[in-house]
């Protein structure tokens, strides 16, 4: 039979025990599992209501599409990992950053970080004069937490785009550097691979910010493919393992369009974002990993069909670039699920974020990492740890689960559901199971019949 174990909306676990269990054995009840249920048999318990096999499902495909091959990565690549924004470890109390930075040690995995802006200084404030403080505080984290580093050269110093020397303008932190400064920002990635020796992958620049044509209304892929080689070639000159990825871009999609290159029942990618990462791909010095961004949400602001349907967008753009590409690493920098208006409950959002996980799983994506929302105070939607406590949330746990469930390498299997509300991604020896519905269903899943609560998440070992 399978060994389960379960709450709504978060998880329930099929091998030993928790990731982080001291951690989460002291904190069980403040994290309000009150809807946690056990691994009962199929009958209903006393007060909830009756389970359907016919519930209304989304509208997911009804026969996915098979796994694809594992990524040309090292076969313990973690795939799964987190970026650090504003708002991080390092800016808790002392003993709130050492309890988290315990906890984040309980599942290594990928851990990014900005060079300037997002919870870090101006690095380099004038030309050759640099301040490494906020940077090391950060890096610090990651080495401490025994995290995978991953550093994102972004942003620029207010004298590589027109400001003065010595001062910093927050306002223009999105600006790319002028042409003229392109070495200069090259210098800057090799003094922090310097500074930083034991640090192997770079992703180059921030979604193209400050990389566009106003006149042609697109990408400015020429702009951005020229500061990228310069950085390519300065980071392999300090260090030729050194791992450097591009573009970096959003992968935005419409409700409709004529482009025919990427398009599902969730929408068209738009074909400017698409000749742009074409472009880098023919003219770049070189590449290790290839790296993109973005949404299942259409630029319309619409999920199509719905919430969970639209995830299938992630496989199909992962697909394209993996062939286009002659199958280099596919790396997604940042993913989002939800519009900004969306008041989804955590059950419904969880459940979203496992689906779209899969997604990646399911597609052959060699990084996903997630972009923390982590604040310093209040209600945090999202976060990794509660803010000002060392408590590990629901979303840590899931990333943890991800990691070691199914990290690049892992084989997967199809294994299919009786019932189109129940989504499945299974390797030989474990699996997750995540019911899509907001109704209580009932499905065959390899070989046994469950029963599932509204958007619950099973992590179960396969023992049939």
């Amino acid at each position: 039979m399978f060994a389960v174990s379960s709450f709504r909306g978060r998880v329930r676990r099929g091998e030993g025990r928790p990731i982080w269990l001291t951690v989460l054995v002291v904190t069980a009840l403040t994290l309000t599992l009150a809807s946690c249920s056990d691994d009962a048999p199929e009958g209903q318990a006393a007060g909830e209501p009756p389970a359907t096999a016919s519930a209304a499902p989304s509208a997911a495909p009804s026969a996915e599409p098979p796994p694809a091959e594992p990524p040309p990565v090292a076969r313990d690549w973690p795939r799964w990992g987190f970026t650090h924004t504003q708002h991080s470890a390092d800016n808790e109390t002392d003993d709130v950053t050492e309890g988290v930075t315990r906890v984040l040690g309980q599942t290594p995995m990928l851990q990014n970080q900005h060079i300037m802006g997002f919870g870090v200084g101006n690095p380099e404030p004038s030309p050759g004069e640099y301040d490494w403080r906020s940077l090391d505080e950060r890096m610090t984290v990651i080495d401490r937490s025994g995290g995978l580093p991953v550093i994102t050269l972004c942003c620029a110093p207010d004298w590589m785009k027109g400001g003065r020397p010595g001062e910093t303008d927050w306002n223009r932190l999105t600006d790319a550097p002028e042409p003229e400064h392109y070495d200069d920002f090259a210098n800057l990635a090799a003094e922090v691979a310097k500074r930083y020796p034991h640090v192997r992958y770079y992703m180059v620049w921030n979604e193209f910010k400050g990389f566009y044509n106003d006149e042609e209304q697109r990408p400015d892929a020429e702009g951005y493919t020229e500061l990228y080689n310069k950085v390519y070639a300065a980071l392999k000159a300090v260090n030729p393992d050194i791992q450097v990825g591009g573009p970096y871009i959003p992968v935005n999609s419409h409700e409709g369009g004529s482009d025919g290159r990427i398009q599902g029942p969730w929408g068209v990618v738009d074909g400017r974002t698409l000749d742009a990462i074409e472009y880098w791909m023919e003219n770049k010095a070189g590449a290790d990993f290839i790296v993109v961004d973005g949404a299942s949400v259409t630029e319309e602001h619409t999920l199509q069909p719905d919430e969970f349907g639209a995830l299938a967008k992630f496989d199909a753009v992962t697909r394209w670039l993996r062939q286009k590409s002659d199958n280099l690493p596919v790396w997604w920098a940042e993913w989002y699920i939800a519009p900004e208006d969306a008041r989804w409950e955590e059950p419904h959002r969880l459940a979203v974020q496992a689906v779209s996980m899969m997604e990646f799983a399911r597609s052959g994506a060699a990084t996903a990492l997630y972009w923390s929302p982590q604040q310093q105070d209040g209600d945090c939607p999202g976060c990794l740890w509660r803010p000002r406590e060392a408590t590990p949330l629901p979303t840590y746990e899931l990333l943890g689960n991800f990691v070691r469930y199914f990290p690049a390498g892992v084989e997967l299997e199809q294994v299919t559901s009786s019932h189109p509300a129940i989504r499945v991604l299974a390797q030989k020896e474990r699996m997750i199971m995540v019911n899509t519905s907001n109704e209580a269903v009932v499905a065959e899943v390899d070989g046994k019949s469950r029963r599932f609560q509204p958007y619950e998440i099973v992590w179960s070992e396969r023992t049939t």
